[in-house]
């Protein structure tokens, strides 16, 4: 049996896909647990910002329980999983035997997903399933699966996060939203530590403690990739 890697690009009746339409300068990445979805939005233009998070916020169906934001970016966590409960190229997905590799990617009024399929007849099937709804879609790419994703797949939050302490991760997302990771930054860590009023001494040391043990866990990751050749890394891009 053939493995291929597929990358797809699909448009259809969404919120979401309508507004990086109307929006350029917005890119959106989902992630999805079947259950609930974290969906991060990248903003461009300033200009834009403003509104884009203004309709995010009015729009009732998304259910959003927890958001952020650092003026460029916002950050949602969405009570239920809305790619599963609607008519969406995701429960069609689910519905076969293709594996979906998160984050699926919006922009210019298309939804980008990169797809293991195990079978032809399965994407077949899931094509004409588009066609049926009227859906237009481009495949951008089909390669025979080699492995490469597989491997990258073993990056999971438990890998990377499971050796943080509570007090670290909160040292991490505190500098998060003081800008400390922009470039150039826009606080350093006695600013963040006087506004958060905690020791600066201490806050330090869960942020760096939290920083050391994500690049650890990151490495071999890194590792894998840089070891790749060229043309591989070319493919791995979605666009």
């Amino acid at each position: 049996m053939t493995l291929h890697e597929v990358v797809l690009k699909v448009t259809f009746n969404s919120f979401l896909i309508d507004l990086t339409r109307r929006f350029p300068s917005t890119k959106i990445f989902i992630w999805c647990n079947r259950e609930n979805d974290v969906i991060e939005v990248i903003v461009k233009n300033p200009e834009d910002y403003p509104i884009v998070v203004e309709e995010i916020r009015a729009c009732d169906f998304l259910g959003v329980i927890e958001e952020s934001s650092d003026n460029r970016s916002l950050y949602l966590n969405v009570s239920e999983c809305h790619c599963m409960l609607q008519n969406t190229i995701v429960r069609h997905i689910g519905a076969m035997d293709i594996l979906n590799i998160f984050p699926n990617f919006l922009e210019n009024g298309w939804a980008y997903h990169r797809l293991i399929v195990f079978r032809h007849e399965d994407l077949e099937e899931l094509l004409r399933r588009l066609e049926k709804w009227g859906w237009v879609y481009k495949i951008l790419r089909k390669v025979p699966f080699n492995g490469f994703i597989a491997s990258s797949l073993t990056l999971t939050a438990d890998a990377l996060f499971s050796n943080l302490t509570d007090k670290q991760i909160d040292a991490m997302l505190t500098a998060y939203r003081h800008g400390y990771y922009n470039l150039p930054r826009n606080s350093d860590v006695q600013t963040i530590a006087a506004k958060e009023r905690v020791p600066r001494t201490t806050f330090q040391e869960h942020l760096k403690k939290a920083e050391n043990k994500i690049v650890a866990g990151l490495v071999p990751y890194i590792q894998l990739f840089n070891h790749a050749p060229p043309e591989k890394r070319e493919s791995l891009k979605i666009k």
